[in-house]
C-alpha cells in the first residue's frame, strides 16, 4: 500500500510539472487581459506611451545575452521588446514561441548607434551594419515581466 501511495504521488507530481509549460522572467505576471501585438498600434492611437500587457510571437532574440527580443506585428514589421533596468534576460532560443509581456509601449526615434548595436547583437554582417545610417521611428516596449509559453 505504501508503494502504491508513493507511485501515485510521483505520477501526480510528474503530471503537474509537465502541465506547466510557461517560464516567467522578471516581475511575476499573468496572461489575463493581454492584447495582441498586432492591436497595439491601434490601442495606442496618438499616444507616445502606454502601460499595457501584450501577447505575440517571438521573431528573434539577442544572441549575445537574450537582452531583447523582437515580436512579430501583423504588417510584417517587428517590435523590439527590452527589459526594464536591464534586470533580466530571456532565453536565446525562443524564436517562434508565444510570449506575454507587461510594461510600457513607447513610440520613439532610435539613434543610428543603437540600431547598429542591435544589428551587431542580432549577428548581422559588418556590411549590413554599415548600411544603417538613419535613425528610425519605432514602436518599442520596456517590459517589467515576461511569460514564455
Amino acid at each position: 500500500m505504501k508503494k502504491l501511495f508513493v507511485l501515485l504521488f510521483v505520477l501526480t507530481a510528474s503530471y503537474t510539472s509537465f502541465g506547466q509549460s510557461a517560464a516567467h522572467f522578471g516581475k511575476e505576471i499573468n496572461d489575463k487581459k493581454a492584447i495582441a501585438a498586432s492591436d497595439l498600434p491601434k490601442t495606442m492611437g496618438v499616444k507616445d506611451e502606454l502601460n499595457t500587457k501584450v501577447t505575440g510571437t517571438v521573431e528573434s532574440v539577442c544572441q549575445v545575452k537574450g537582452c531583447w527580443m523582437k515580436v512579430k506585428m501583423d504588417n510584417g514589421e517587428t517590435m523590439r521588446v527590452m527589459f526594464k533596468d536591464y534586470a533580466f534576460f530571456v532565453p536565446k532560443d525562443i524564436a517562434g514561441k508565444t510570449v506575454v509581456f507587461e510594461g510600457e509601449a513607447q513610440v520613439k526615434t532610435v539613434p543610428v548607434e543603437h540600431l547598429q548595436h542591435y544589428a551587431k547583437d542580432a549577428g548581422k554582417s559588418n556590411e549590413e551594419i554599415a548600411k544603417i545610417t538613419e535613425p528610425k521611428k519605432e514602436l518599442t516596449f520596456i517590459a517589467d515581466g515576461v511569460i514564455v509559453k
